[in-house]
């Protein structure tokens, strides 16, 4: 695959990937204001499992860009280009996690103003996700109960593969695919 192919057959798949992620969390959300029977506990883990899903995706697929790039040779800079881009899709698909897990336990967090909604409500669940891929974590924002917690160390874990496995790795990796295709020809 070249280099025109690999960038547009991600870009389709990242926009696919964001508009799940959107989704799923408005099915959840849907179903919690619809059908108030249906026991929060059962949502909250819904969201769960869909971030253990996301995490097993997101290494997946950062490993596929890391061959991928490898193998069509791609400049570095657009390397790193991709992956801020993967780095941004998976800051924004936690902080939809957390937004969910916010609006699903009001108490599931501390340091999230009570009552806040909306805008503002997502604008703290960003900030927290971009400390938490970052690896800064202030403080100011803590998960109280198991369910936010696991949805944290998810991210954290996530974070962790992308930048300090994948980014290191894929210079060594496309040297080593650089001299192979020198001993084949």
């Amino acid at each position: 695959m070249n280099q025109s192919g690999f960038n547009r057959n991600m870009r389709l798949r990242e926009t696919i990937e964001v508009i799940i992620v959107l989704l799923v969390a408005a099915v959840i959300l849907l179903i919690a204001e619809r059908y108030p029977t249906v026991p929060r506990s059962w949502l909250i883990w819904a969201i769960v499992a869909s971030a253990f899903a996301k995490t097993v995706y997101y290494f997946a697929e950062s490993l596929g860009h890391l061959i991928q790039a490898a193998a069509c040779d791609l400049p570095y800079h657009r390397f790193l280009a991709v992956m801020g881009y993967n780095m941004m899709e998976v800051t924004l698909s936690f902080a939809v996690d957390f937004y969910c897990l916010q609006i699903l336990d009001p108490e599931g967090f501390t340091g999230i103003s009570e009552g806040m909604t909306g805008a503002a409500l997502f604008f703290d669940c960003f900030y927290f996700s971009v400390l938490n891929f970052s690896f800064f974590g202030y403080g100011n924002i803590m998960p109280m109960h198991v369910s936010s917690k696991i949805v944290m160390l998810l991210e954290v874990i996530t974070a962790f593969t992308t930048v300090i496995f994948l980014i290191s790795d894929f210079v060594s990796m496309k040297d080593s695919m650089r001299k192979s295709r020198e001993r084949e020809g």
